[in-house]
């Protein structure tokens, strides 16, 4: 009995171990960093291509480790063959660099319709597009949604035109996700 107490808590405290080692190396570099570090070698390859480098996440899932890295065409359709060319040109700079010590999963796609808006440069971008907002709590109005024509951002600020005429400012600190209205004449 003492035996299968004391192989418990070894398992346990492996266990535990093992999730802090893994969570350490995906921030070794800070907060973000893993994703940081690949954001800046894979920019240069995207950009060559003509391509926009949206985002870069490194996600666990389950056992597995998954680096994604979304891809904007920058006014051209992303398709299968765009973004395995795209791979293919990424992985090598990846393969040289090492930035990640651990095995993952390499995704290369597209964020697809109803992306996030989540950096400045997203904002910028995007300026002139219709997204929605997804506010925390609900505002004065009511609403827990705030569509509308993307005016600008400024600091934390986050203007829109509504349909309404008027306009709305958001701050971004009361809003769950700003969403790209890119897929509402698909249904």
């Amino acid at each position: 009995m003492y035996d299968t107490v004391l192989w418990k808590e070894w398992a346990l405290r492996s266990a535990l171990s093992r999730l802090l080692r893994s969570f350490c190396m995906a921030n070794r570099k800070g907060a973000g960093g893993t994703a940081q570090a690949v954001e800046a070698l894979v920019k240069p390859v995207v950009e060559a291509m003509g391509l926009r480098l949206w985002d870069v996440r490194f996600e666990k899932e389950g056992p597995d480790w998954f680096l994604r890295i979304y891809l904007d065409g920058n006014g051209r359709p992303l398709d299968m063959e765009l973004c395995e060319a795209a791979t293919r040109a990424i992985n090598p700079v990846l393969d040289e660099a090492d930035p990640i010590s651990q095995s993952y999963y390499l995704e290369v796609g597209s964020p697809g319709l109803g992306r996030r808006l989540t950096r400045d440069e997203h904002f910028a971008a995007k300026r002139g597009e219709k997204v929605r907002a997804h506010l925390i709590r609900a505002d004065e109005a009511g609403r827990r949604e705030v569509a509308g024509v993307l005016l600008g951002k400024e600091g934390t600020a986050v203007r829109l035109a509504l349909e309404d005429g008027t306009e709305a400012v958001l701050d971004t600190k009361l809003v769950s996700a700003f969403r790209l209205c890119d897929d509402e004449d698909l249904f």
